[in-house]
């Protein structure tokens, strides 16, 4: 993997986050229509790769009328957890019905971009039914951030039992954006959880401080939420990586490399392959722009690391998965990627960590939110709209 430069996350945190921004960053003039600056990619292959044929897909819909869709999950039994960001989870079962809403979840800030946001479960969960979601916890006076919790499932499926809060992210902030909030376990009792760092000026500053969990990715343990970091010196325990922005698609590789996606500004889309301890740049780097058209700092700052791919103009990447079905044998080892603004899926081939080819898949069909891999093959994603769908995809014809 490329990195910006090998200075550590110590050495931040001893100097002071906050003048190390202030050193790195500057605002010129908006750049024109929107489109990046003077930008050129730290290395060859990091935007931009050649563009792979797409392959026919054809699409059946399972489901009509969910509520803004976030979360995917499928289940031992062929049976797909669904959560709808008002607050909602359900079950998609093998016959083709969709539950009511599971009883016994927690309250959620529904404004905006927040709610319940992603569900998983671990490879046990035959034996024993346990289940993980985040979402976004009101603190009061207007205040939120997003939380980490679990519990069991009972048998019929309608009641979620024995919930408990097990991690909370801080500082909390009113704001109602950039949560986070993907979900992946390691296979080892931990989880990472990829979190936002709530948007606004002032708190996206917390990305570079090791005594928040704004813009970070953290591992805990599982069954209580109790810390299982990189080790940063000066760091919370629980933190893995620094300097992100808002993190929306998360999944292990084959090869048991943790990948994280994450939106820029306005351009800028970032594909990481994360590794404990570093720093990946944000607000201090990035390869996007300020809404307000404004230069946000520079794309590579000493002490922060490279994107293994960005995309600009950005697609608003979301969902992540890789193949390994059966289905579509060329594909194995490929990461899938849900767009939302795009109305895609992009496929990215890979050699190790570098980008070799992209392709579109299923244009237009709505803002795709997650994308899974079914146990037969199939890919089976969420689009996040008012009338949100849930939609199997297989070779056309």
């Amino acid at each position: 993997m490329t990195r910006r430069t090998t200075t550590s996350l110590t050495t931040l945190a001893a100097t002071g986050f906050l003048a190390s921004m202030a050193a790195a960053q500057g605002f010129n003039d908006a750049a024109p229509n929107g489109a990046a600056y003077d930008q050129t990619p730290a290395f060859e292959g990091q935007t931009r790769a050649p563009m792979l044929d797409s392959t026919g897909l054809q699409q059946q819909v399972l489901v009509e009328g969910l509520e803004h869709p976030w979360g995917l999950q499928e289940l031992p039994d062929g049976n797909w957890l669904i959560t709808e960001r008002p607050g909602r989870m359900r079950i998609y079962t093998t016959d083709g019905t969709l539950s009511e809403p599971i009883q016994g979840l927690p309250e959620v800030d529904a404004r905006d971009q927040g709610g319940l946001h992603d569900v998983s479960v671990a490879d046990d969960f035959a034996d024993t039914r346990r289940v993980w979601w985040t979402y976004a916890e009101p603190r009061g006076d207007g205040t939120n951030a997003t939380a980490v919790a679990t519990g069991i499932l009972s048998e019929d499926g309608t009641t979620m039992d024995d919930v408990q809060r097990i991690w909370q992210q801080q500082p909390a902030w009113a704001s109602t954006k950039h949560f986070g909030a993907r979900i992946v376990h390691d296979g080892e009792g931990h989880i990472f959880v990829g979190l936002g760092e709530r948007s606004d000026p002032e708190p996206r500053q917390y990305a570079q401080d090791p005594q928040a969990t704004l813009g970070k990715i953290i591992r805990i343990n599982a069954t209580d939420g109790t810390p299982a970091g990189a080790g940063i010196e000066g760091a919370l325990p629980e933190i893995w990586s620094i300097g992100h922005r808002n993190i929306q698609g998360a999944a292990m590789g084959p090869d048991g490399q943790l990948w994280m996606n994450e939106h820029g500004p306005k351009g800028g889309d970032e594909l990481n392959a994360v590794e404990g301890g570093l720093n990946y740049g944000w607000p201090l780097a990035t390869y996007g722009t300020d809404y307000s058209g404004a230069q946000m700092g520079a794309t590579q700052v000493e002490g922060t690391e490279q994107p293994v791919y960005y995309w600009d103009p950005s697609p608003a990447i979301s969902g992540m998965a890789f193949y390994d079905g059966d289905m579509f044998p060329d594909w194995q080892g490929d990461a899938l990627i849900g767009g939302l603004r795009s109305g895609d899926i992009i496929r990215l081939e890979l050699d190790g960590t570098t980008v070799t080819g992209e392709a579109r898949l299923a244009q237009g069909i709505g803002r795709v939110r997650e994308v899974e891999v079914a146990q037969d093959g199939a890919l089976v994603v969420i689009t996040d709209e008012e009338n949100g769908r849930l939609v199997r995809l297989t070779p056309e014809g």
